[in-house]
C-alpha cells in the first residue's frame, strides 16, 4: 500500500492544482505539491526534491524553517501554517447522538411487547360498549359502580407506557455516558502522546496534535511517527513500514537514498531529523482514515464525484513503484469510481466464505467478548429462556381458567356486544404474562457489567492505571502469571555508576579524578560524551536539594553522571562535536547489545567508541589499557579472568556491567563500514562500570501479596544472568529453598526446541512452571514464553498471562499476552500501541490495584447476580401462582416495572460501586471455568426465596385475616387497589431492600455491613428507593394500584424486611459442603455446546489480539516473501468492519488490510482460506498467492 495515497485524488481533484498560486500564504510550497511530493519514494523522491528544490535544505527555505534550529515559537506563524496545511488531527467518527440511543435503547424485545399490550390496554379503556353494561356479561364489570373508577381503566395502560420510558432513558443515558468516558479516555490517550520537535534551536516536547508542517522532528528508535516528513539527518535509521505497506523487512532510511518518512510508522533503530511535510488527513495515515470513512460525510461526496472521477485517475497510473523495491505498482484501474488494486493477504487465521459475514460486519460494531461476557451471555440467555416458558405458561392457564369458569360453568355465550370486555380481559392476561417476563429477564446484567467496568476504568486512573480496553480489566482478575521487565518496573529506574574497573584497578566506589592517568580519563570523557544519544542529558534538579534530572536513556544518563562524579562535563565534548559531524553511527538494538559511534580524527583517521553488554564486547576486545593508560594484550585467558573477578563480583551484587572500549584506524586505511564485525572488533578496553539500578521499595511488599493471591510472578530481562538473579532475590520472586529455575535465552532456547529447532509444547511444559527468572533475552524469547504458558495444557485450567513491557520489540509479547501493561514513562508509542493498560507511573505496585480492581468488577457482578435472581425467582413464582390461584398476579404490571428498575437499574449501580479491598488479594485467581454462582451464591439465592415465598403467600392467602382488612383476591376488572395486595407489594419491596445489604457479601461473610459505609453511592440508593417507596404507596394510587397504609401497617412490612438479615445469618450458619445437591450455574460456553452458528461467530470473536498477533507475528518474525500491496482499497474499507476499531487503534486499522484479498470481480473481498497450520507457530508461514 506504499502507494495508497493516489487514491486521494478523489477527494482533491487534479485541474484545481493548476490554478493554485505557487506561493501558498506566504510560502513557497502548496498542499498540493507537498502531497504528491509524500507519495514518491526513494530515487524517485529524490529526483523530485532535488529538481523542485535543490535539495532538503531547499524545501526547508521554501517552508520557512530551520533545520537546525527549527521554527521560531510564535502562535501567529503556526497558526497560519495550521490553516495552510491542517492541523495533526484525524477528525473521528460521530459519536452517537442521544437519540439514536434511545431508538437503539427500544429495539429491546421484551420492551416492545409490552409497549404493545399497553397500547391496546389503553385503546380498549377508552372503547365504551354501546348500551347499558347487559347483566349477560357476567360481574366482569361488577367493580365499576363508580363512575370515576370506570374513567381511570386508562391508567395502567398509561403507567406501564411511562415506566417503559422510563426504562428506555436510563439504559441510553447509561450507554451514552459509557461512550462519552470512552471517547475522554481516547483523548486522553492522544493528548498524552508527545513528540519531540526542534523549536528556536530548543528541544521541546509537544502534543503530537500541535505539530505543523514546517517542523523539525527529532525521530528516535521506539517513535511511531505522527507525521510524514523527510530526512534531513540520520544515524542508522530503520523504520517498520508494515502498518501501511505489509513489507514485513525494516527498510533502511537516509538523507541521500531514501528520505521518505510517512506517519503511522514505527522507528525500530537509530535516530535521526526530519522536516514535516503533511499533518493530518494529509499524511498517509490520513488519507487512508478518510478512504476508511472516518469522516463518514466523505463518503456520500464520493457517490457523486464518483462519475467525474475517470479524467484525474489517469494522471496516477505511471506513479509509484513499491517502496523503492523497483516493483511497479499494477496500474490503477477505475472501477465503480474505487480505486481498485489486489492484494496478498497474509494467511488470516479465517475460512472461507466470508462474504456475508463480511457484510454483517461492516454494519456491527467489532465486539471483543471477554471471559465475563461470555459467562454472562450464556447465563442470561438461560434465564431468559425459563421466563419465557413460565409467562406463557401463566398466560396460557389463565386465559384457560377464564374461558372454562365463563362459558363452561357458568355457561355463558359470547355475545357480540360483550367483546370488548372480554377482549379487555385477555389484554389483563396477557399484560401479566409479559411483566412475569419482564421480572424474569435480568436485563440489568449488561447495565452491571458496564456500570462495574466504566467505575473501575475511572478509578483506575487514579491508581495509575489507564485501561485502553474496557475487558482487559476484568481479565486481569483472573491472572495467574505475569511476566514482568526488570528495568523502570521492579527497579528505579534511576541508574548510578557504582563501582567500576578502570587501568587495572577494581574500585568499589567513584574513584577521585586525580587517581587516573589524564589519558585514561580523557578517553573515558570523550568515550561517554560522543558514544551516546545527543537527546540523552543531565539536567539540574527541579527543586532545591532533589537529584538531578535524568533525561533518555537511563543507562547512558549513569555513563553521564559518572563523568560529572569525575567532576568533569560531557556537554564541552559534544558542542566541540555536533552530532552531524559523528561519521556513523551503529546504534544500539536488542541484537546488537551495544552501541558504537565513529569519528573523523585531525589527521584525517578514524575512532570507533563502543560500549556495550561485557560479556559481548570483551570478547571483541584484544587490548586493555594499564594503569599507565598505554595497551597492553588481552587475550582470552585474562578475559576468564576478568569475569571472574571483576564481572561476575558486580554483577552478583546486582549491578549491571558495561564495557567502555574504543579502537583507531589510521588515515590510509578506511574500512567498509557496512561489514559491522570486521569495524567493531580488535577493540582496547578503556574500563567496565557496574551501573546499579535500584530495586523500588514497595515492590518485595507487591510481590509478595501476588504470590499470596495465587499469582506467580517471572521475570524476563535482557540483563546479565547473575544481575538477574541477585534482583530477584532482593524483590522476593525467589527464596532460598525454593525449587526454581533461572535460565538464560540461550539455555531456555535449547531446552525448548528439538532436533529441528523447532519448539515443542512438551519442553515448554516442562521448563516454565519452576521458571522465575529469564535473563539475557531476546524479545522473540518474551514472546515464546508468554504464548507457551497460554497454551499450555498441563494445569487443571488455563493460565491467564500479564505482561510489562517498554520497548518496542516488547509488541508482540503485549498482544498476545491476556493483558498487556506498557510503561506510560519509558515505554515506547509502539509498546502503547500494542498494550491494554498503561501503567502512568511505570511501577509494579500498580499490577497488583489493577488485579484487585478486575477481582472487584468480578465480585461485584457476582453480588449483582445474588440479589437479582432471588428477586427473579420469587417475582416469577409469585406472580405464576397467584395468577393461577387467584386469576390477578398479587403484584401489578406497574409495580413489577418499579421492581424491575429497583433490582436492575439502581442495585446495578449500587453494587457495582463497591469499592476494592485487601481482602481481594488473600483468595487464590478463579480462572476461566468458574462459574459465576458458586454453591454458596446459590445457598443464598434459594435460602433468601424461600423466606420471601413463604411471607408473600402467607400474606397473599391468610395476610386479611392477620390485618383486619378486605380481602384482595378475585377482584373485579378496575376496582379500586386494595390495602391487602399493596401491603403484599410493600413488604415484597422492604425484602429486597434489606436483602441487598445481605448482597454484599457472597463468600458466605458474616457481618454484612462490613465497610458499607465506604460506599455512598450504596447508601443513597437503598435510602433513596426507600423514600421513593414511601410516596409510590402513600400517594401512588390507581396508576401504582397502591391503597395507603397506616403506620401499624408500614411497621410489619418493616419487621418483615429487616427478617431478611436475621434469616441471612441463618442461611450464613448452613455449611455449604453439606448441599451436595446444589447446581452451581454460569459456566463459561463449553466447546460442545455451541452451534455451528455460534461458532461462526466465535471464529470471528477470537478476540482480536489473537488475531492481530498471528499476522502480527507472521510480520515481525518470518522474513515474508516479499508481499505486493495493491487492492481495491474503498470498497474493501467499506466492508473491512473495523471502522469502530479503527479509531482505537490506529496502527492495527492498517494491518487489517492483510486480510483482504481480491479475486476475478474486484468489488468482492473475500478472505483467504486458513491453514490451520499457519496458525502463530508454523515458521513456514508463508502467504499463499
Amino acid at each position: 500500500m506504499g502507494d495508497m495515497a493516489n487514491s486521494s485524488i478523489e477527494f482533491h481533484p487534479k485541474p484545481q492544482q493548476q490554478r493554485d498560486v505557487p506561493q501558498a500564504g506566504g510560502f513557497g510550497c502548496t498542499l498540493a505539491e507537498l502531497r504528491t511530493l509524500m507519495e514518491l519514494r526513494g530515487a524517485e523522491a529524490l529526483q523530485k526534491i532535488e529538481e523542485a528544490y535543490g535539495d532538503v535544505s531547499g524545501l526547508c527555505r521554501r517552508l520557512k524553517t530551520s533545520p537546525t534550529e527549527g521554527l521560531a515559537d510564535n502562535t501567529n506563524d503556526l497558526e497560519k501554517r495550521r490553516q495552510i496545511y491542517g492541523q495533526n488531527f484525524i477528525p473521528p467518527k460521530q459519536p452517537k447522538t442521544f437519540l439514536q440511543l434511545v431508538w437503539e435503547a427500544l429495539q429491546d424485545v421484551t420492551l416492545i411487547i409490552l409497549e404493545v399490550a399497553a397500547i391496546v390496554s389503553l385503546g380498549l379503556s377508552f372503547y365504551a360498549p354501546p348500551g347499558e353494561e347487559s347483566e349477560a356479561c357476567g360481574n366482569v364489570s361488577g367493580g365499576a359502580e363508580d363512575e370515576g373508577e370506570a374513567e381511570a381503566g386508562w391508567i395502567e395502560g398509561a403507567a406501564i407506557l411511562l415506566s417503559v420510558i422510563c426504562v428506555v432513558l436510563v439504559t441510553a443515558f447509561n450507554d451514552w455516558s459509557k461512550e462519552k468516558q470512552f471517547r475522554g479516555l481516547q483523548s486522553r490517550i492522544e493528548q498524552e502522546q508527545k513528540f519531540t520537535v526542534i523549536r528556536n534551536g530548543q528541544l521541546l516536547q509537544v502534543p503530537v496534535a500541535a505539530l505543523v508542517v514546517g517542523d523539525i522532528a527529532q525521530v528516535k528508535y521506539g517513535d511511531l511517527l505522527p507525521a510524514d516528513g523527510v530526512l534531513i539527518q540520520a544515524n542508522d535509521l530503520k523504520i517498520d513500514e508494515s502498518s501501511l505497506t505489509g513489507e514485513s523487512d525494516h527498510v533502511r532510511k537516509s538523507a541521500d537514498k531514501d528520505p521518505m518518512l510517512l506517519s503511522g510508522t514505527h522507528v525500530m533503530e537509530g535516530s535521526g531529523r526530519m522536516v514535516v511535510t503533511a499533518v493530518g488527513v494529509n499524511s498517509q495515515t490520513g488519507i487512508i482514515f478518510t478512504l476508511l470513512g472516518a469522516g463518514g460525510e466523505e463518503e456520500e461526496k464520493k457517490d457523486k464525484k464518483g462519475k467525474q472521477q475517470d479524467g484525474a485517475m489517469e494522471s496516477s497510473q505511471t506513479k509509484g513503484t513499491d517502496l523503492g523495491h523497483g516493483v511497479p505498482l499494477c496500474a490503477a484501474k477505475k472501477q465503480d469510481g474505487a480505486v481498485a488494486m489486489e492484494m496478498q493477504p497474509l494467511k488470516s487465521a479465517e475460512g472461507g466464505e466470508m462474504e456475508e459475514r463480511e457484510k454483517k460486519k461492516a454494519n456491527a460494531p467489532k465486539k471483543e467478548k471477554s471471559v465475563l461476557q461470555g459467562k454472562l451471555t450464556k447465563l442470561a440467555v438461560q434465564i431468559g429462556k425459563a421466563g419465557l416458558v413460565m409467562s406463557a405458561i401463566t398466560v396460557i392457564i389463565l386465559v384457560l381458567y377464564f374461558v372454562i369458569e365463563t362459558f363452561v360453568v357458568e355457561g355463558r355465550t359470547w355475545l357480540a356486544e360483550c367483546t370488548p370486555v372480554y377482549v379487555q380481559y385477555f389484554v389483563k392476561f396477557f399484560i401479566i404474562g409479559v411483566t412475569v417476563l419482564v421480572v424474569a429477564v435480568p436485563e440489568g446484567l449488561p447495565l452491571a457489567v458496564t456500570i462495574s467496568l466504566a467505575y473501575s476504568v475511572k478509578k483506575m486512573m487514579k491508581d495509575n492505571n489507564l485501561v485502553r480496553h474496557l475487558d482487559a480489566c476484568e481479565t486481569m482478575g483472573n491472572a495467574t502469571a505475569i511476566c514482568s521487565d526488570k528495568t523502570g518496573t521492579l527497579t528505579t529506574n534511576r541508574m548510578t555508576v557504582v563501582q567500576s574497573y578502570l587501568g587495572d584497578t577494581h574500585y568499589k566506589e567513584i574513584p577521585a579524578p586525580s587517581a587516573l592517568t589524564p589519558k585514561i580519563l580523557d578517553l573515558l570523557v570523550h568515550a561517554i560524551s560522543i558514544n551516546s544519544a545527543y537527546t540523552t542529558k543531565i539536567l539540574p534538579p527541579e527543586k532545591e536539594g532533589a537529584l538531578p534530572r535524568q533525561v533518555g536513556n537511563k543507562t547512558e544518563c549513569a555513563l553521564l553522571g559518572f563523568v560529572l562524579d569525575l567532576k568533569r562535563d560531557f556537554q564541552p565534548v559534544r558542542e566541540q562535536i555536533p552530532e552531524d559531524k559523528l561519521y556513523k553511527v551503529y546504534t544500539f538494538n536488542s541484537v546488537r547489545k551495544s552501541m558504537s559511534t565513529v569519528i573523523r580524527m585531525p589527521d584525517g583517521g578514524f575512532r570507533l567508541f563502543s560500549k556495550g553488554a561485557s560479556e559481548i564486547l570483551l570478547k571483541k576486545c584484544t587490548n586493555i589499557l594499564n594503569s599507565n593508560g598505554e595497551l597492553r594484550g588481552f587475550r582470552p585467558r585474562d578475559r576468564d579472568d576478568m569475569v571472574r573477578k571483576i564481572i561476575e563480583p558486580m554483577a552478583c551484587d546486582g549491578l549491571r556491567t558495561i564495557c567502555i572500549a574504543y579502537r583507531d584506524f589510521s588515515a590510509g586505511q578506511e574500512p567498509d563500514w557496512d561489514n559491522e564485525n570486521e569495524v567493531v572488533g580488535d577493540l582496547t578496553c578503556i574500563a567496565v562500570v557496574g551501573i546499579e539500578d535500584p530495586v523500588r521499595p514497595e515492590v518485595p511488599e507487591a510481590i509478595r501479596k501476588c504470590q499470596r493471591a495465587g499469582i506467580t510472578v517471572r521475570m524476563v530481562t535482557g540483563d546479565n544472568i547473575n544481575t538477574a538473579r541477585a534482583i530477584a532475590a532482593k524483590c522476593g520472586i525467589i527464596q532460598p529453598g525454593e525449587d526454581f529455575l533461572c535460565l538464560e535465552g540461550k539455555e531456555f532456547n535449547r531446552r525448548i526446541r528439538n532436533e529441528k529447532g523447532e519448539i515443542e509444547q512438551e519442553r515448554l511444559d516442562k521448563v516454565w512452571p519452576k521458571l522465575r527468572v529469564l535473563a539475557r533475552s531476546s524479545p522473540t524469547d518474551k514472546h515464546t514464553l508468554v504464548k507457551g504458558i497460554i497454551d499450555s495444557t498441563t494445569g487443571e485450567q488455563r493460565q491467564v498471562v500479564a505482561v510489562t513491557g517498554d520497548g518496542t520489540n516488547d509488541g508482540p509479547a503485549l498482544k498476545k499476552a491476556d493483558v498487556g501493561f506498557a510503561m506510560g514513562i519509558a515505554g515506547t508509542d509502539v509498546a502503547k500501541e500494542a498494550s491494554d493498560i498503561i501503567l502512568t507511573d511505570d511501577n509494579f505496585t500498580s499490577i497488583v490495584k489493577a488485579v484487585m480492581w478486575g477481582r472487584n468488577v468480578y465480585d461485584s457482578i457476582s453480588k449483582f447476580l445474588q440479589f437479582q435472581l432471588t428477586v427473579n425467582v420469587v417475582a416469577v413464582i409469585v406472580a405464576f401462582t397467584g395468577a393461577c390461584i387467584t386469576q390477578d398476579s398479587p403484584l401489578k404490571a406497574v409495580q413489577m416495572l418499579w421492581v424491575n428498575l429497583i433490582m436492575d437499574t439502581f442495585a446495578s449501580l449500587a453494587l457495582a460501586t463497591e469499592p476494592p479491598t485487601e481482602s481481594l488479594l488473600l483468595r487464590k485467581p478463579y480462572g476461566r471455568d468458574k462459574p459465576l454462582i458458586s454453591r454458596t451464591m446459590m445457598k443464598n439465592i434459594l435460602g433468601h426465596a424461600v423466606y420471601q415465598l413463604a411471607i408473600i403467600f402467607t400474606l397473599l392467602f391468610v395476610g386479611e385475616l392477620f390485618f383486619d382488612i378486605d380481602s384482595g383476591r378475585n377482584a373485579p376488572l378496575h376496582s379500586p387497589p386494595s390495602e391487602h395486595y399493596t401491603i403484599i407489594f410493600n413488604t415484597f419491596v422492604m425484602m429486597q431492600l434489606f436483602n441487598e445489604i445481605n448482597a454484599r457479601k457472597i463468600h458466605g461473610e458474616r457481618n454484612v455491613f462490613d465497610g458499607i459505609f465506604s460506599n455512598p453511592i450504596f447508601c443513597t440508593i437503598v435510602l433513596g428507593t426507600f423514600g421513593i417507596q414511601i410516596v409510590i404507596v402513600q400517594f401512588g394510587g390507581k396508576p401504582f394500584s397502591c391503597s395507603p397504609l397506616s403506620t401499624e401497617q408500614w411497621l410489619w412490612c418493616l419487621f418483615v424486611g429487616v427478617g431478611e438479615l436475621v434469616w441471612g445469618q441463618v442461611i450464613a450458619t448452613i455449611p455449604t459442603s453439606q448441599l451436595k445437591c446444589l447446581k452451581e450455574a454460569g459456566h463459561g460456553p463449553g466447546k460442545d455446546e455451541m452451534t455451528d452458528e455460534e461458532l461462526a461467530e466465535g471464529e470471528e470473536e477470537i478476540d482480536h489480539a489473537e488475531r492481530e498477533l498471528r499476522r502480527g507475528q507472521i510480520l515481525w518474525f518470518r522474513g515474508l516473501n516479499r508481499i505486493q500491496t495493491q487492492m481495491e482499497v474503498v470498497s474493501t474499507f467499506k466492508r473491512s468492519g473495523s471502522v469502530q476499531g479503527a479509531v482505537r487503534r490506529r496502527s492495527s486499522v492498517l494491518s487489517q488490510l492483510h486480510d483482504v484479498t481480491n479475486l476475478s470481480t474486484p468489488t468482492h473481498a473475500i478472505l483467504s482460506a486458513a491453514n490451520p497450520t499457519s496458525a502463530a507457530g508454523n515458521p513456514g508461514g508463508e502467504s499463499v498467492p
